[in-house]
């Protein structure tokens, strides 16, 4: 049973008059754990439209984010005591339409906010007040900031030791937090080395100051680096696993830093992990006092808000590039609409996008609630 509040006294709670709140929405369900998205993953048609407690915001979503870990939560390899069905969709931008009372104090209807929460895959979120990050307009290259540029700010400035001179190599580097990683890397004056898998995407990372760029799809990248950086590379950004993950800790310098953000090349696979040949690590480590680190975002969440501000400085001040990829390029086009989620999974594991893959909701003046 659903409490029906009525807050209709007050424009400052609901906004009956501008966004004609429907009861009901689409939104992404995962009905079965399964590592291929498309089987994991039922789009409803008929869910109802969530009402926000004392301290939430109802969020109309506009845009949200595709991120390479939708899998991972589909297949339940986050957490294993959830069951099916649950939503998914870990972030999205969008615009306050109803609110409770004590959210009020911060927040009104019309705002502009973006949010880090399980269940943006769907056209309205409730959102803890606490939990949202007030913007100045609803653009989705805000959304880019928000996992993936968060991810690679801190994980560089808490694990990375960057300084000037220092030679660091980002794995997938013209994806959604690999281009962060050559930006701030290049902010910090170190040499930047990216790979990635055409020349457009090399085009793309010049563009943004990298300094050397790997087509690993028309060179070797082992022979590369190993003729260009014979003393190897202070520290690596690793997105890939797998025979990246390999090459990248060969390639480590005395006292480097490989730093695990992810491995997407296991992402699909019933098991999850690439092979690796991990058995050699504690000589390889030992031989170079070389380290590996893991960083999970949901650990630094102390610092979330702190590195977002930054970012958002940043981008304010023309500092910072957020590549969004809406899909234009695609065989059928934008991404737009919740349907549209699945082919922007499909699309990022193929490798195909230039920056952060975003889905835009447009959204049908609907009956009011």
């Amino acid at each position: 049973s659903r409490p029906i509040l009525d807050m209709s006294y007050s424009r400052h709670f609901l906004d009956f008059q501008g966004s004609s709140i429907p009861s009901s929405m689409k939104k992404l369900v995962v009905t079965k754990l399964s590592q291929n998205f498309r089987e994991a993953v039922t789009l409803q048609q008929d869910s109802p439209v969530p009402l926000p407690g004392d301290g939430d915001l109802l969020v109309r979503n506009r845009f949200v984010g595709i991120n390479a870990s939708d899998i991972n939560y589909s297949a339940g390899r986050y957490d294993a005591s959830v069951k099916p069905p649950f939503d998914i969709g870990f972030e999205g931008v969008g615009d306050v339409v109803a609110l409770g009372l004590s959210a009020s104090a911060d927040y009104t209807v019309g705002q502009a906010v973006a949010y880090v929460k399980a269940g943006a895959f769907a056209e309205y979120t409730v959102v803890p007040a606490r939990q949202a990050v007030p913007l100045p307009s609803v653009k989705p290259e805000f959304l880019t900031l928000m996992v993936s540029g968060a991810t690679a700010y801190l994980s560089l400035k808490e694990l990375g030791d960057l300084s000037e001179g220092k030679k660091v190599l980002v794995t997938a580097a013209a994806g959604g937090t690999g281009q962060f990683a050559v930006q701030l890397a290049k902010k910090a004056k170190c040499h930047v080395i990216g790979t990635c898998s055409s020349d457009e995407k090399g085009g793309f990372l010049k563009s943004i100051g990298c300094d050397h760029t790997i087509n690993y799809k028309t060179e070797n990248v082992e022979s590369v680096l190993r003729k260009d950086y014979p003393e190897g590379v202070d520290v690596v950004y690793e997105s890939v696993g797998g025979k990246m993950f390999d090459l990248a800790l060969n390639a480590l310098a005395i006292k480097g830093r490989l730093i695990v953000i992810g491995f997407i090349a296991g992402y699909q696979n019933p098991t999850g992990l690439p092979p690796i040949k991990a058995e050699l690590l504690p000589a390889k480590l030992l031989k170079k006092s070389a380290s590996v680190r893991g960083f999970f975002l949901n650990h630094y969440l102390s610092d979330y808000k702190m590195a977002l501000q930054h970012l958002l400085k940043m981008y304010e001040r023309g500092d910072l590039v957020c590549e969004v990829d809406f899909g234009d390029m695609s065989p059928e086009g934008k991404f737009t609409g919740l349907e549209s989620v699945f082919r922007a999974v499909d699309y990022m594991y193929m490798g195909k996008n230039i920056g952060k893959i975003v889905v835009e909701l447009p959204h049908s003046v609907n009956s009011k609630l």
